[in-house]
């Protein structure tokens, strides 16, 4: 029971990454709250959670629903050991045709949801607490075809864990980032992919070139963030862990 007794707030945490990383602290003891933007969604995933769990609806681009998120979480659970920054969307297009309204949307909720999910959670974080940003595995060491935002917003994420942990020195509290890589998640096929293909060709053809030739599965992701957010990593700072079958460490052999 890594987490016995502590409490954690997921962002994103109604699905995918998040959802099994929420199931991975409860059954390591901690007291989850877990905010999205589907109320019905985290009303599936609270139920299916059970343990001392609340879901609370918003949206990580709207500080006044982050503010409420850990308004609420503190009245019920006091004050915040873990802080997982994980919400996020995958959406890809040509420089040429990319919109404004689709680099708002992805780095709004990719860059600006991260920094201010931190910001706004510092009152209620307990002195010595850890925060888990999740980033991208390759999003600041390759360039990828349509993914220029995405990746200039990954690529912030992955900075910002090195800024803080400087700014947070003195509370002792530790951020770090687990970046994953090709993740079996609703994500995959939810979100708008790439223009003339479709999700599953989309995720075949990432597939090739991951050199354990497989997706991720979304509990491996969690049990990695469940080593950073514990006292396991507690001489991690400013630190990244790649869960992404060696694709940003390797040369793909075939």
């Amino acid at each position: 029971m890594r987490l016995k007794g502590k409490v954690a707030v997921i962002t994103g945490g109604n699905s995918g990454i998040g959802l099994a990383t929420a199931k991975e602290f409860v059954a390591n003891g901690a007291k989850v709250a877990i905010f999205g933007r589907s109320q019905k969604t985290l009303q599936q995933a609270a139920d299916a959670l059970g343990g001392d769990v609340m879901a609370i609806q918003g949206d990580v681009r709207k500080l006044a629903d982050l503010d409420r998120l850990f308004v609420e979480s503190n009245k019920r659970f006091g004050q915040i050991d873990v802080l997982v920054a994980n919400a996020g969307i995958a959406k890809f297009a040509p420089v040429e045709t990319l919109s404004e309204a689709l680099f708002d949307e992805l780095s709004g909720i990719l860059f600006k949801g991260a920094f201010f999910t931190v910001q706004r959670a510092l009152p209620y974080l307990r002195d010595g607490a850890s925060v888990v940003l999740i980033g991208a595995s390759d999003a600041d060491k390759q360039g990828r075809m349509m993914t220029s935002i995405y990746t200039a917003a990954k690529s912030a994420v992955r900075a910002l864990a090195r800024s803080l942990s400087v700014e947070l020195l003195p509370r002792r509290i530790r951020v770090n980032v687990v970046s994953p890589g090709m993740t079996d998640t609703p994500i995959i096929t939810r979100e708008g992919g790439m223009p003339g293909m479709t999700p599953e060709e989309i995720a075949a053809l990432i597939t090739k070139t991951i050199p354990l030739k497989r997706r991720g599965r979304p509990e491996e992701v969690a049990k990695a963030v469940l080593f950073m957010a514990s006292d396991d990593s507690s001489y991690c700072l400013g630190a990244e862990l790649m869960v992404e079958g060696g694709l940003s460490q390797l040369v793909n052999p075939v």
